[in-house]
């Protein structure tokens, strides 16, 4: 798929983009965790990682797409290329600004909520964990990924329902929050559950790109 001259290059770029934005998944599991156990220092040390993290990933993103110009082994599918590391890009964006969000906000979430919300993060960051081998499989092995796309659309699903839990119990079950205060928590609820559908999103364009690739 790629001209030899630029092959090692290509490659180390995109391995390095993906592993970035499977760092910031990490950092930002350990965020949300370390904000809702009240956490300060570690919280602000995780601000300051995916911070690092989300930069690094535009630098990676630019050197892809300035390579993709220079190779004439990619003119067919440098837009398909482009696209998918612009969805990528667009998941470490979310966790990104959601996590900042906690930080510029400082959303109230009683104690009773915290394991709903770590549900929520957990479920919707495996999304993201599980797209980002399909994505590097794509590149090496296209006639794999259908095979393992379904663990993404899964985890989507299931963040789908802890979601609409976690709101359903913040406005039916919950008397101690004012109304302000329950849009607000279904406001990050919302933030988080977008990370699993970014990740749905990438599947789904991976699928088609694997499609055309093999014919």
């Amino acid at each position: 798929m790629f001209s030899l001259k630029q092959k090692n290059k290509s490659i180390a770029n995109l391995d390095n983009f993906f592993n970035t934005i499977d760092k910031a998944v990490i950092v930002f599991k350990e965020g949300v965790q370390n904000y809702l156990l009240g956490k300060t220092e570690d919280f602000n040390n995780n601000l300051e990682t995916i911070n690092s993290l989300d930069i690094e990933a535009g630098i990676l993103r630019r050197k892809i797409e300035t390579n993709l110009y220079s190779q004439t082994a990619l003119v067919r599918s440098s837009g398909d290329i482009m696209r998918l590391t612009t969805s990528m890009y667009h998941i470490i964006n979310i966790m990104h600004e959601s996590l900042f969000q906690f930080e510029i906000e400082v959303p109230y979430i009683l104690t009773e909520l915290n394991d709903d919300f770590i549900k929520l993060t957990n479920l919707s960051t495996a999304a993201a964990e599980c797209v980002i081998p399909i994505a590097k499989a794509y590149f090496n092995l296209p006639e794999t990924v259908n095979d393992k796309i379904h663990r993404v659309y899964f985890y989507e699903k299931e963040t789908n329902k802890q979601a609409q839990a976690l709101k359903r119990k913040i406005f039916h079950e919950i008397n101690k929050l004012k109304l302000s205060e329950k849009i607000h928590l279904r406001y990050f609820a919302l933030h988080i559950e977008n990370i699993s559908k970014a990740a749905e999103n990438v599947a789904d364009q991976l699928s088609v790109m694997a499609i055309k690739r093999n014919f």
